[in-house]
């Protein structure tokens, strides 16, 4: 069993940062693909970046790229989403998930434990 808790989500005016973090326990999870996803309100979950287990790939949307990173710290078990330059339109629950068998997916399917969700919400 795997627990995955994400955080750091909050209340932030447009232009703004934050970063998200994401821990995963139980098993060894060093060799973890991680993926960041995010629901807005009546909408489906869309994938918003993923990273390898060994940080050497990262896979960002379109809709945020240039400005979200994704990064890990495995030495901490630690993964993180740094999000700059906030827009309304990022308002959403964010979600990490991680993947035991370390794929690297946009498919929201392709991954085995999801954290309970962290809210970000952009004011304008």
């Amino acid at each position: 069993q795997v627990h995955v808790v994400d955080s750091g989500g909050g209340l932030v005016q447009a232009g703004g940062s934050l970063r998200l973090s994401c821990t995963a326990s139980g098993r060894s999870p060093v060799n973890y693909g991680v993926g960041w996803f995010r629901q807005g309100p009546g909408q489906g979950r869309e994938f918003v970046a993923s990273i390898s287990w060994n940080g050497d790939s990262t896979d960002v949307a379109d809709s945020v790229k240039g400005r979200f990173t994704i990064s890990r710290d495995n030495a901490k078990n630690m993964a993180y989403l740094q999000m700059n330059s906030l827009k309304p339109e990022d308002t959403a629950t964010y979600y990490c998930a991680v993947s035991i068998y370390g794929k690297q997916t946009t498919n929201p399917v392709s991954y085995d434990y999801w954290g309970q969700g962290t809210q970000v919400t952009v004011s304008s």
